[in-house]
């Protein structure tokens, strides 16, 4: 029998591949527009933006170095290319995929951090941890994903024939200790992270606005903090919640007999976690007023309008990405007091 032979019907299998078309041209022109954004203001981002920017950079790899491959199987009916290429997929996956978990679970904790004194002007997270932290992310994904290929763990195509990943099946006596050990670290413990992380901010954020003397400053600095919260949490929730299905159909693989599985069922958990890289980019849009404001500035830009219409209402001093900034006329009331005060001073 031909592993690598499509165990569904043709006309599911250009289904799927028009889905990953699909998803594939959406994550790959969200994820290189949220680059673009955080290119032109990159003199302008604080620190903990670069996880953000992060994020981005595994959401367009996996788009990049896996969809493609996916799609022109799917429509091949069959997996294009033998055990090596089988072997790359799998590693590309598995790479990218604790990539992002790892960046959510970090961009929680500083998160975190940065709650912790919200009135303080201080950077709490310099740029050279942040960079370390990006790095040490690449470097931890880098090592599970070369587990498989060193004895621990496998590789192996998925049961409906047309991806590879993890050969959950194949590693029920030999590779037990690696699936465990790979889901308490890479789902389960980062999860719990997350989610402990943004409920102590939103606690904090609670305490915060319950004891505020100031009528004005506290109550706006805490809906600034909520909107970035709801931000954050959307995309762990998101990602977290695109991969869970997939990672209890893996387990039921490991665990059960993965044959009485029929191949429809086990395609849907999959593609369902490949959609994790097309929402965030969706987010920022919904939930950043700034982010969509620069990104209609741009679509004007290349529609040839003057961007001088848009330029002047946009805050750059703001931060899409990691925290949101005030609406431009809070901005405009702000320096306007600020010039007041200085003309005071001056007189004085």
């Amino acid at each position: 029998m031909d592993i690598y032979s499509s165990t569904l019907s043709p006309a599911l299998d250009i289904g799927t591949g028009c889905y990953l078309l699909v998803l594939a041209v959406l994550s790959i022109l969200g994820n290189l527009l949220v680059l673009i954004m955080a290119f032109k203001r990159s003199s302008k981002m604080k620190p903990p933006e670069l996880l953000s920017v992060n994020l981005a950079v595994t959401d367009l790899g996996a788009a990049v170095t896996m969809y493609p491959l996916a799609v022109a199987s799917a429509w091949n009916h069959h997996w294009i290319g033998g055990d090596v290429v089988c072997i790359y997929y799998g590693l590309a996956g598995f790479f990218f995929g604790v990539a992002s978990i790892m960046n959510l679970t970090i961009l929680a904790i500083v998160r975190f951090i940065v709650s912790l004194n919200l009135n303080s002007p201080k950077e709490k997270i310099s740029w050279t941890k942040v960079k370390i932290l990006c790095l040490w992310s690449w470097l931890y994904a880098l090592l599970w994903a070369l587990f498989p290929l060193l004895g621990w763990g496998r590789y192996g195509p998925e049961p409906f024939g047309l991806s590879c990943s993890l050969a959950w099946g194949q590693m029920r006596h030999e590779g037990f200790s690696f699936v465990i050990s790979m889901l308490t670290f890479n789902l389960i413990l980062p999860s719990v992270i997350i989610f402990s992380c943004y409920f102590g901010i939103a606690i904090k954020l609670y305490y915060t606005y319950k004891n505020s003397t100031n009528g004005n400053q506290i109550p706006n600095m805490i809906k600034l903090q909520r909107r970035l919260l709801i931000i954050a949490v959307l995309i762990s929730v998101g990602f977290i919640g695109c991969w869970a299905p997939y990672g209890v159909l893996s387990m039921w693989s490991v665990l059960g007999d993965s044959n009485t599985i029929p191949p429809e069922v086990t395609l849907l958990p999959c593609m369902f976690a490949k959609s994790s890289t097309v929402y965030n980019p969706i987010i920022y849009y919904i939930f950043s007023q700034n982010f969509k404001r620069e990104v209609k500035q741009l679509r004007w830009l290349c529609l040839g309008s003057n961007p001088n219409q848009v330029s002047n209402s946009i805050n750059d001093n703001c931060i899409y990405l990691v925290s949101a900034g005030m609406k431009p006329k809070e901005t405009a009331r702000s320096t306007l007091h600020q010039i007041m005060e200085s003309k005071a001073e001056t007189l004085d």
